[in-house]
C-alpha cells in the first residue's frame, strides 16, 4: 500500500480499501470519506506536493489492525513530519486510516 502511495497511484492506492472506507484524525472529524473520497483526496494533494512520499520508521500488527510510524516528506524543501497511522481492516482490505500528528 504505501509502494502504492509513494508511486502517488491514487488508484491502485484505493484498490487496498473497502469501499466505505475513510481516512480521519484519531478518534478525530473525516477528512476523506469513501473509497472515491480517498481517490479525489489523494489525487489532490498529489498535485499540491509532487514529490510527497512517506518511510516507513516501524509497525505493528495486532488482531485487524496495524500501525505504522511514518515520516512524510512533502517537498525536498519542506521540513519532514512523523505520524502515526492506524489501519483497521475488514478481511484483507482497509476499512479505516486514522491519522496521530
Amino acid at each position: 500500500m504505501i509502494a502504492r502511495y509513494n508511486a502517488q497511484d491514487a488508484d491502485a492506492y484505493v484498490e487496498l480499501m473497502t469501499d466505505g472506507a475513510s481516512e480521519a484524525g484519531y478518534r478525530g472529524a473525516v477528512v476523506r470519506e469513501g473509497k472515491e473520497g480517498v481517490r479525489s483526496g489523494l489525487k489532490a494533494m498529489f498535485t499540491e506536493f509532487p514529490g510527497n512520499r512517506v518511510e516507513i520508521l516501524g509497525g505493528w500488527q495486532l488482531g485487524q489492525t496495524a500501525v505504522l510510524h511514518e515520516k512524510v516528506m512533502r517537498s525536498p524543501e519542506a521540513e519532514p513530519f512523523e505520524v502515526m497511522a492506524v489501519y483497521s481492516f475488514s478481511d484483507d482490505k482497509v476499512d479505516r486510516v486514522e491519522f496521530i500528528r
